[in-house]
């Protein structure tokens, strides 16, 4: 069989998903192929699905038309959630050769096309500044909606030195962020210490303190947690360290006890509050973001109200917004109170205003302070300005030039806040060689949650 040269990769969904292309390129390559040039056709494409609602299946089928429109002689791989949950609908698509259901055996499901071995983990990460690094893979939980656990492997966790290893690749390549993701990061090394005695557990605390260690100009984020595992150990080993981004994603999914419990979610709202308020006791003014879920089935003006109001209480600077999508083989797509399209566009409406008033908020917060802004790129409404992901999640702009600054860590000083974009100068303690941010001290109690710490209810 003629040994294909030129490859394409594209990717739809999460940042496992992109981390597992990155992987699938970095295996191509060391196996004789190169990426393909922009304008150039393929001989071997690969396409990376999501299949968390239906209209991620809608673009997943878009995308490989596409593919085998732009690449006519090109033969298609399809892997991912999507691939896994309908392989037969995939096998079906435009010049699919190979649908792949198990990314744990993706060199041996290429071999067809010359893949004789695979690479240890990623060694860069190819169009982003940042680096995803995939951790653990599976789900332990079965939320009433969530299709993945049911089309994702077995709860597995990274070996820590494996992982360790994979980050000083990335750091010694000039990677100045390493964010750390799985399909449930907070389970990490459940699997590699059941059975054991507590001495000998490697859980996601014990990776974080490893990783905290290393040496090297780069900063640590955790991609996304529930709120449940936010436990005293956890809580410790990212208070003990600058290297850690002092931003949460803690996915809320409702604010509502009764929506939650239908949802099969471990947690209730003053739960959730609760693991909030310990977060910011511990931490210097933490940035949150979430996800939340709306039109369940069933839910009430009452339930989304409940929603909105834990929103407020932790006062997010970012919600990802997620219309309720019926997934074929969880409980949640049997039920049948339906929540009508129009009241979902509008309660959608009114979660994305609250997020703008929550993020203005929080933004105004920072104003003062010295920031740990990571550059990114050029700002695109300011000619000779750069942009980026400060440590606090919020993005930033500051008057600077590329390509000197890109990939830069850059201490600014927050002077404003304009069309949810923070704006200001490099700190004057900033030069070339020393790009750590000095940050005033501040009250570590976050003004959004002031009240009296509440009781745990997990």
């Amino acid at each position: 069989m003629k040994l294909l040269r030129t490859c394409r990769l594209v990717t739809l969904g999460c940042k496992v998903n992109q981390y597992e292309t990155q992987y699938a390129k970095e295996m191509l390559e060391a196996n004789g192929y190169r990426e393909a040039l922009p304008d150039e056709p393929a001989d071997l494409c690969v396409v990376n699905t999501c299949t968390v609602t239906a209209e991620a299946d809608a673009k997943g089928r878009q995308l490989i038309r596409r593919m085998a429109q732009v690449n006519p002689a090109s033969a298609i791989v399809v892997m991912g959630c999507f691939a896994t949950r309908d392989p037969g609908g995939v096998a079906r698509l435009p010049r699919v050769a190979k649908v792949i259901t198990d990314k744990q055996r993706l060199a041996e499901e290429l071999r067809d096309f010359g893949v004789m071995r695979g690479p240890r983990g990623i060694s860069r990460f190819d169009g982003h500044q940042r680096a995803f690094v995939k951790v653990q893979d599976g789900c332990l939980l079965h939320c009433s909606f969530c299709i993945i656990p049911h089309v994702r492997p077995a709860l597995r966790s990274r070996p820590i030195d494996e992982i360790v290893e994979e980050v000083e690749r990335l750091v010694a390549g000039g990677c100045p962020e390493i964010v750390l993701t799985g399909i449930h990061l907070g389970h990490y090394g459940v699997d590699l210490s059941r059975g054991k005695s507590k001495e000998r557990w490697g859980r996601l605390w014990h990776l974080l303190h490893r990783l905290a260690d290393l040496p090297g100009d780069f900063r640590i984020r955790l991609s996304s947690l529930e709120a449940a595992e936010v436990r005293d150990d956890l809580v410790r080993v990212l208070a003990s360290s600058a290297r850690f981004c002092p931003h949460l994603h803690l996915c809320l999914q409702s604010g509502s006890d009764r929506i939650l419990r239908l949802m099969k979610r471990r947690y209730t709202s003053a739960g959730f509050l609760e693991r909030c308020r310990r977060l910011c006791a511990a931490l210097d003014q933490p940035a949150f973001t979430t996800d939340v879920i709306i039109g369940f089935p069933g839910e009430t003006d009452a339930d989304f109200e409940a929603t909105c109001g834990v929103l407020r209480e932790v006062g997010f600077c970012k919600v990802h917004i997620f219309s309720y999508s019926p997934r074929a083989g969880t409980p949640a797509a049997t039920m049948t109170e339906v929540v009508p399209p129009s009241v979902v566009a509008k309660r959608r409406l009114r979660l994305i205003s609250l997020e703008r008033e929550m993020a203005d908020a929080y933004h105004r917060t920072l104003q003062g302070r010295v920031l740990d802004v990571l550059v990114e790129g050029a700002d695109p409404s300011r000619p000779g300005w750069v942009r980026g992901t400060s440590c606090r999640y919020a993005m930033v702009a500051f008057e600077g030039h590329l390509p000197a600054l890109l990939r830069r860590r850059v201490p600014i000083e927050i002077a404003g806040v304009a069309d949810n974009v923070l704006w200001g100068v490099p700190a004057p303690q900033y030069s070339d060689h020393a790009a750590e941010p000095v940050v005033p001290k501040t009250n570590r109690w976050s003004p959004r949650l002031s009240l009296p710490l509440l009781a745990a209810h997990m």
